[in-house]
């Protein structure tokens, strides 16, 4: 009986080494490339935020606030009490329009996906978040203010915010959803429970901060836009609490009509105004946070 050589692929541990180093420096090289790529991303954010801040902040008191702003916008002083309470008007309008309608969409998508209409719904959808947003004031311009004799006010500014505001509310909410799993929903029917309760308490509340987050996204959108506001709110310089028929003030606008000017003054409070936009829109995030953070608790 002759016994016979066994092969094997067996490397000696000089060569495991140095396979374990290499490995070691291409994943340090790809580890300083992520970094140094998001450090480079980071760059642009963090230029308008220290900017905005030590431009803006030295303008921002109780007076710029409260007061109204002044008639000659050279005047020093004034502040952009017309403008704060006009983007919160229009902004939490147009929540209300797009935001549940939103929610309600991605749902429909994602639990109904089998439907007929879902296709053409995320296709409409997808071409809404393309459309520019001054396309969408004209047309609000067109439908309320000229066809339905609104006239300007807060009701067609906050159509307009809500048109912009509802296709991003539907494709984050939907992407949102996506990720509650599977188990949730089969463990809950297998309690006994309808289609409709499993969507109403399991899946939508487990998506809860999710959906907080997106609409918060949209909002952002849409408290920043200037264009849909100059065919629809117009500008006010002075509070204005009504529905519809009186123009109505907004933080992009004003902000607008002032940096463009080259008067000190004018400019100085543009500045404030842009950090009290990004103030409002970090205020909103952090408030639907919490709300979905206690009510999630709470279930």
């Amino acid at each position: 009986m002759t016994t016979g050589t066994v092969a094997t692929s067996s490397r000696s541990l000089h060569e495991r080494s140095s396979n374990a180093v290499a490995r070691n420096r291409k994943d340090l090289a790809i580890r300083i490339f992520l970094y140094l790529t998001m450090a480079t991303a980071l760059v642009p954010l963090v230029a308008i935020l220290a900017v905005t801040l030590v431009q803006g902040l030295g303008a921002i008191s109780l007076d710029f606030l409260f007061e109204n702003p002044p008639f000659n916008p050279g005047t020093e002083g004034g502040g952009y009490a017309p403008a704060i309470v006009g983007s919160i008007y229009m902004t939490g309008l147009a929540i209300l329009l797009s935001v549940p309608l939103g929610i309600a969409a991605a749902v429909f998508l994602v639990e109904y996906k089998d439907s007929f209409l879902a296709k053409p719904v995320r296709f409409f959808t997808d071409v809404m978040t393309g459309v520019p947003s001054v396309f969408v004031g004209l047309f609000i311009f067109s439908a309320l203010v000229v066809d339905a004799d609104l006239f300007f006010g807060s009701l067609p500014g906050a159509a307009a915010l809500a048109v912009l505001m509802l296709p991003i509310v539907v494709r984050s909410s939907e992407e949102v959803l996506r990720l509650v799993p599977q188990d949730l929903r089969s463990a809950s029917s297998g309690l006994g429970a309808r289609h409709w309760q499993t969507i109403v308490r399991v899946v939508v509340p487990a998506a809860a901060p999710g959906l907080a987050t997106s609409s918060m996204l949209a909002v952002a959108r849409g408290m920043g836009e200037t264009a849909p506001l100059l065919f629809t709110a117009l500008g006010a310089r002075e509070i204005v609490l009504a529905l519809n028929g009186t123009p109505q003030g907004a933080l992009p606008l004003q902000i607008l009509d002032e940096g463009r000017q080259a008067l000190p003054a004018a400019v100085e409070r543009a500045w404030a105004g842009s950090l009290t936009l990004m103030a409002l829109v970090l205020f909103f995030t952090v408030a639907a946070r919490l709300v979905a953070r206690r009510s999630q608790f709470a279930d």
